[in-house]
């Protein structure tokens, strides 16, 4: 097992393919978090590797860097598959992958259900990448229009999440389906016993590497908390918003009614928002994360939906508009702040009912978490 607690590096320190490393400088990664610094050797020495880590680690560029190089632009056939549990982490993955490889040359296609199969077709023998969904992916090899036999790359990605939604025969058919030979690479939020399976089954000797539980919450991440009544709170958000000036907030709620509701406040209050949830068409999601990742829109009202699996960079602020279930999710809210090096800011409002929640969230949030007051709204506690 590799542990992540290794002296500090940069990228540099990697002495990266030069179009590669043009690429990671541009995208404004500073230094390599700890999974992509124990993993980015060992993927570009061939091994296979099974990585366990929180959402929010720099996972995308922690297979994506090696992949980029990997990648001969001239060969013909797929080298890289990329299968991801989600729609939006395909579309997020995909982003990554491009922007790391486009100084080389690298052609990419994303399928995933939900959209016209024709359009992913015809770009699949230009490609050499391949990022989907396994029921996509499955359908289109069926169909004689994704020949996996030239695979050298297998990525899993957020592998407990991909078997926990029912994809293990899927997968299981796609990895069959590449050849014996090629390189493996798995990363998990949790090493299951169906993980485990597919790491005894398909991998050769994979190397692990583990994100240690003290790194859980990220340490650039200003953590505050108010405490608010509940008919207040959306005054409360404004007010902490006028305080703090985010460049890019995301805004957690706990149902797709909130999330309409607290987006529509702030546009009339001068504050332009957009929902994201479930109810949204698959184009409609894109769409507006499109907006939000390219600065369009400032504000992203979610729920969950986005707390897990989706890599926006450049987000300063997360703020929990309702406390989170467990702890584990409000892990997986603020670490879609503070990427690659960066600090970042997570409030929470603590209304008069959310007593119980709000303990979990101190437990796992530990010193780091600070008491912040607005003198208008305040709830007897």
């Amino acid at each position: 097992m590799i542990e992540t607690d290794a002296p500090a590096i940069t990228f540099d320190d990697f002495e990266l393919d030069p179009d590669v490393a043009r690429a990671v400088a541009e995208a404004g990664y500073v230094t390599p978090t700890p999974v992509q610094q124990a993993s980015i050797p060992l993927l570009r020495s061939g091994s296979d590797l099974i990585a366990q880590a929180q959402t929010g680690t720099g996972k995308t560029a922690a297979f994506g860097i090696p992949a980029a190089e990997l990648v001969d632009p001239e060969a013909r056939g797929i080298q890289v598959l990329a299968l991801t549990p989600t729609r939006e982490l395909a579309v997020q993955v995909s982003e990554e992958l491009t922007r790391l490889g486009k100084y080389r040359g690298i052609k990419l296609v994303s399928v995933y259900g939900g959209v016209s199969m024709k359009a992913q077709i015809d770009k699949i023998p230009h490609s050499s990448i391949v990022v989907g969904t396994p029921g996509r992916v499955l359908d289109l090899a069926r169909r004689g229009m994704l020949d996996l036999s030239t695979v050298s790359f297998l990525v899993l990605d957020e592998a407990d999440r991909m078997l926990d939604m029912g994809f293990l025969p899927d997968v299981e058919r796609i990895i069959r389906a590449t050849p014996r030979g090629r390189q493996t690479a798995l990363f998990s939020a949790t090493v299951t016993p169906l993980v485990r399976r597919l790491g005894v089954r398909y991998m050769r000797n994979p190397e692990s590497v583990m994100i240690t539980p003290e790194e859980r919450t990220v340490s650039t991440v200003r953590q505050l908390y108010y405490e608010v009544a509940e008919r207040d709170k959306v005054h409360a958000l404004l007010e902490v918003i006028e305080r703090e000036q985010p460049h890019s907030a995301l805004i957690f709620c706990h149902t797709q009614m909130a999330t309409d509701r607290v987006s529509r406040r702030m546009t009339q209050m001068g504050m332009p928002a957009r929902a994201i949830h479930a109810r949204l068409s698959q184009p409609e999601r894109e769409r507006t994360l499109a907006e939000f990742r390219e600065g369009k829109v400032k504000f992203l009202v979610a729920t969950n939906l986005a707390a897990r699996g989706l890599d926006i960079l450049h987000v300063s602020h997360v703020f929990n508009y309702d406390v989170p279930e467990d702890a584990e999710t409000y892990v997986h809210r603020i670490g879609r702040t503070a990427r690659m090096g960066r600090e970042g800011t997570a409030v929470t409002f603590v209304a008069e009912w959310d007593d119980e929640a709000f303990q979990a969230v101190k437990k796992v949030a530990g010193e780091q978490l600070e008491a912040g007051r607005l003198d208008m709204y305040t709830t007897a506690r």
